[in-house]
């Protein structure tokens, strides 16, 4: 590489990790933190035994599931607005980012709810708890220590999906690239720094979900 290329990736560094300081990594956060209220939901209606609630539950999922997540982004952003229903680019990216996660993390939701033996429902229910109750204080702490490790990946790939946010001007990691990369004409140089930007990220999420695995691997017997 020539010295202005050097010289290019040092000065592009502040303002791409500024773009995922401020940008990528709050978007991934609260899209994950409310995807997953929605995922403890829809996980429930799944496991209700009103056909009603169960359907509707596992239509969405189904829809979610089976549709690109770019296509759920343009038609939050682009498509509702034809509606009379306009959004701003994050609160869109935010929508559709946490009902992606929503879809996806019920299922691991559910099924480590069904994880946990039947006889913990029966314990609860011999000391005079509610099956509410019994699902709070038993059931759900059980279920998301075998939850972690699915939901910890759900949330490293969450990261590397916000890049998709730039297609509608979020400022984030990828767009601030993109930004230099047409002022600069590097494409090809940028984007391998944005590239190597988001793997460094990932390898730190890994690293701590790691950590985390082996934690809460203590509390359970073997």
């Amino acid at each position: 590489m020539t010295e202005s290329q050097w010289e290019l990736l040092w000065t592009s560094l502040g303002p791409i990790v500024s773009g995922a300081v401020t940008g990528t990594i709050p978007l991934a956060l609260t899209s994950f933190v409310l995807g997953l209220a929605i995922a403890l939901g829809v996980a429930l209606a799944r496991l209700s035994r009103v056909r009603v609630v169960s359907g509707a539950a596992r239509v969405y999922i189904s829809v979610i599931r089976g549709t690109p997540l770019l296509v759920q982004l343009f038609v939050i952003f682009y498509g509702l607005p034809s509606l009379g229903l306009l959004i701003d680019p994050w609160p869109s990216a935010i929508i559709a980012f946490a009902l992606n996660v929503g879809g996806y993390a019920a299922e691991v939701i559910r099924a480590a709810i069904l994880s946990v033996p039947v006889g913990q429902w029966e314990a609860g229910h011999m000391i005079g708890m509610s099956r509410a109750q019994t699902l709070r204080r038993i059931i759900l702490p059980q279920a998301a220590r075998v939850s972690v490790p699915p939901l910890s990946n759900t949330f490293i790939s969450l990261v590397k999906d916000t890049s998709l946010a730039s297609l509608i001007l979020v400022t984030e990691l990828f767009r601030r690239a993109q930004q230099i990369a047409t002022f600069s004409n590097e494409f090809m140089l940028l984007y391998l720094e944005a590239a190597l930007i988001y793997w460094l990220i990932c390898l730190v999420l890994s690293s701590g979900q790691n950590v985390l695995e082996k934690r809460l691997d203590r509390y359970v017997a073997h």
